[in-house]
């Protein structure tokens, strides 16, 4: 259905943030303003794309419903010309985090965009989910926030704007009304079976969000606020969700007896294929971590995406601020154990080369190297044997708070190929932006392969086009012959692939 605008135009773009939810019921656009803490929303628009909807028996993202979200992005393109890349930040979830074919799916929705699209694990959104929440309501009590998504669930607790416990559990509204009520059909039976399947599903957390860790309960975005609606249109409820009126909404569905039939008030359109599956959740959920009555929260995935990223522009304006990315691999190093020593080595020397062949990089790819070199050998701590393929595999899988999937895969290959062959990482290698990232990696582990501080002047690069020239100062092979050597083999090793020339002087 056409997007739903809340506002008309951004005369300017100065000081404004966007963010996409790509969600696997709706699409959402944000966009909107701070003013010395405070928030205030310019435009919002929404489109019912179910995405989660197309996707197949083995996993597949079917062509309808990725036309579906690509015209849907299509448009929100429109609305957002103009916009400095670095202002708006689209985001994943869990349809994205299934799909086999998601990185196709990804490469046509960039160019739909015009912006890069960036997967979330489930623990990043709802972390996210909690900012927005916490900014937009804030509270020092101890809170449970609930986000009922198409294919997920996430559960918070949280006091202030701190996220204590943070996890997402894979059923939403709409596959588990695929799975129950796919034909349009409402029974009993078919309600108590999809709250069984629901409640199956938050049994291993029944502990960790039990009712001692909270004292209210919120819930944030499509799935509650639609209930929250129904309850205070029909008089039920102020609009609190309640046992007893999720109780009431599971009869009028079942007294409908299709979801074709169903009229209930405060019901969108759009909304009715997957509020059984919504009911279902909420009720398992009400059951089994006694929530007495759920309220509708201000906060969602979307105003989350826009605090943070205002947190990570504040940082590259100002060192005073900090990016949570840093804390997040500052900690991962020191849970790994890694030789920090020796990582800052690297990353120095890494971003000193990484300078002289793209001086005027986007700064996210200098502090993608940075974070890469910080992390290239956490893998020591399962084997020093490849122990790149082991760093590899745990910054692709880590949950890594600050990070999106899409950015995490992005040093995980750049780790993996830090050293021995590059075929392993050539698909990669098309990227031109990473290829320089890697150049400078490469050399700098190799330069600091003494695990000691490399002697000054340290040799230099000097590129053009894909050919890059590796000048020695005077002197420097004779004093370091066996660095030389490796450097030699480093160039083979490029010429193997032919990303890039590596050209050694002449002995």
């Amino acid at each position: 259905m056409p997007a739903q605008s809340a506002s008309s135009s951004v005369p300017s773009w100065r000081g404004v943030l966007a963010s996409i939810d790509i969600g696997s019921n709706s699409f959402r656009l944000e966009i909107g303003q701070t003013t010395r803490g405070r928030y205030r929303r310019i435009d919002y628009l929404k489109e019912t794309v179910r995405l989660g909807a197309g996707l197949d028996a083995e996993g597949r993202l079917s062509e309808e419903a990725a036309q579906r979200g690509l015209v849907c992005l299509q448009r929100f393109r429109a609305r957002l010309a103009g916009i400095p890349a670095r202002q708006l930040r689209a985001v994943a979830t869990q349809t994205l985090r299934e799909a086999a074919n998601r990185d196709a799916f990804l490469a046509r929705a960039a160019e739909a965009l015009g912006h890069p699209v960036e997967v979330i694990s489930g623990r990043e959104e709802a972390r996210l989910i909690y900012k927005g929440v916490a900014r937009l309501q804030p509270s020092s009590h101890p809170r449970l926030v609930i986000d009922i998504g198409g294919r997920s669930t996430e559960l918070i607790i949280g006091a202030g704007s701190v996220p204590m416990q943070a996890e997402s559990f894979g059923i939403g509204s709409v596959s588990l009304s695929m799975r129950y009520f796919g034909d349009g059909l409402f029974t009993e039976e078919r309600f108590r079976a999809a709250q069984i399947a629901a409640g199956a599903e938050f049994e291993e957390a029944l502990e960790t969000f039990s009712r001692r860790h909270w004292s209210e309960a919120l819930g944030s975005s499509g799935t509650a606020g639609a209930v929250s609606q129904i309850l205070a249109a029909a008089g039920i409820s102020d609009g609190a969700i309640t046992p007893e009126g999720l109780a009431w909404c599971i009869r009028a569905c079942v007294q409908a007896g299709r979801v074709d039939a169903l009229e209930l008030p405060g019901l969108k359109p759009e909304r009715r294929a997957v509020l059984g599956g919504g009911l279902a959740i909420l009720s398992a959920l009400a059951a089994q971590f006694g929530i007495e009555a759920l309220q509708p929260a201000r906060g969602a995935l979307r105003q989350g995406v826009i605090f943070d990223l205002e947190e990570r522009l504040a940082a590259d304006r100002d060192p005073a601020h900090h990016d949570l990315r840093d804390d997040t691999v500052a900690e991962l190093q020191q849970r790994f154990r890694a030789d920090a020593m020796q990582a800052r080595r690297v990353q120095d020397t890494a971003q000193r080369l990484h300078r002289q062949v793209q001086p005027r990089a986007e700064l996210d790819l200098q502090r993608e190297l940075g974070w890469a070199a910080a992390l290239h050998e956490i893998g020591m701590m399962v084997s020093h044997h490849d122990h790149h393929r082991h760093s590899a595999y745990l910054i692709a899988h880590v949950d890594a708070p600050g990070f999106s999937q899409t950015q995490q895969r992005r040093l995980a290959d750049l780790v993996l190929g830090h050293r021995g062959g590059l075929r392993k990482i050539e698909a990669a290698l098309a990227e031109p932006d990473l290829v320089w990232q890697l150049l400078a990696l490469r050399l700098a582990v190799l330069l600091c392969h003494a695990r000691c501080a490399p002697d000054e002047p340290l040799p230099t690069l000097a590129a053009g086009g894909r050919a890059v020239q590796l000048r020695l100062p005077a002197g420097w092979g004779e004093r370091h012959p066996r660095t030389q050597h490796l450097l030699a083999a480093e160039a083979e090793a490029w010429a193997r692939v032919g990303a890039l020339q590596l050209q050694m002087p002449r002995a």
